[in-house]
């Protein structure tokens, strides 16, 4: 793609909105993403006895390993979720423009 083409793709409408659709989505999850880790650090600094608590009498794992494996999950989730939809909605979108521009030529 020439720098022409690309400055058409870059001023296109239809280009903008899918550019402010995605930050959107990417701002929305980060902030999920970011109260969850302040939830489960928050927890830890203000009842740390509720994290250090065995799961089963007698046993060594505490449910602090189970909720920090939760939050770790959570954003690899989370982030393959936003990948999905960037790499698949938004590179669709993104095409569709590309291909209406050269079509212009």
């Amino acid at each position: 793609m020439d720098k022409q083409t690309a400055r058409q793709v870059l001023s296109h409408p239809k280009f903008k909105q899918m550019a402010q659709q995605k930050a959107m989505i990417g701002w929305g999850f980060s902030a999920v993403v970011f109260v969850m880790y302040v939830a489960y650090i928050w927890l830890i600094g203000t009842a740390p006895e509720m994290f250090g608590k065995p799961v089963s009498e007698g046993g060594i794992t505490t449910w602090g390993v189970y909720a920090g494996i939760f939050v770790i999950v959570f954003s690899f989730i989370t982030t393959g979720i936003y990948v999905s939809i960037a790499n698949g909605k938004f590179e669709e979108m993104t095409q569709e423009v590309v291909r209406e521009v050269q079509g212009e030529k």
